[in-house]
């Protein structure tokens, strides 16, 4: 992709380990304690909580992981195919908040325990942008762009743009894509339409 000026576009990558966001009334349940900024994250508003939960299935479990704020209107588990793999379960790969149909997931703390159903899923790629950028680049929501990878083991994937107002213009993608790109925070990879 290229802007006005003819010149590539490239978007920095940001991986996203497995992470929970909850509504008020389920971290309330789970939690004694009220929530917290560890760090800020890119997304204008959004941060890591101090605050952690172990996903449980019968066939396994994955401890402290992060509860990320501020609180959301549904609950959602993101898990990466590996994550699953270890946990037993067959989550669909779906954007942020259509979790119709999705997998069941437990979560524990040490004061509670709580079965969310519709809960989980594997987070599709996505570059967040806000509008000012989206027009820049001559984007809008959910277009699907190609993110070329120029590296050793470069290669080409999809992805989803997810305009916000909140925006911070930066490619999310879990470890396992990361790791068969050999790719870490930081890096930049060509966008293209």
């Amino acid at each position: 992709m290229q802007n006005n000026n003819n010149e590539k576009i490239y978007g920095t990558i940001a991986i996203s380990n497995h992470h929970v966001h909850l509504t008020e009334e389920i971290f309330n349940e789970l939690f004694d304690e009220v929530i917290s900024i560890k760090k800020p994250l890119n997304q204008i508003g959004e941060f890591a909580s101090f605050s952690t939960v172990t996903l449980k299935t019968a066939k396994g479990e994955i401890p402290n992981v992060r509860v990320i704020g501020p609180f959301r209107k549904y609950n959602q588990v993101e898990i990466s195919a590996t994550d699953a793999y270890l946990l037993g379960l067959t989550p669909p790969v779906r954007q942020s908040g259509d979790l119709e149909d999705s997998e069941t997931i437990t979560i524990s703390t040490s004061k509670n325990t709580i079965t969310l159903k519709n809960s989980c899923i594997i987070a599709e790629r996505h570059v967040h942008m806000n509008n000012a950028k989206a027009m820049e680049l001559g984007l809008k929501n959910e277009d699907l762009v190609k993110l070329k990878v120029e590296n050793d083991k470069g290669g080409a994937m999809e992805a989803f743009v997810k305009v916000s107002d909140n925006g911070f213009f930066e490619i999310h993608i879990d470890y396992d894509d990361a790791n068969c790109f050999l790719l870490k925070n930081g890096d930049e990879v060509l966008i293209e339409k």
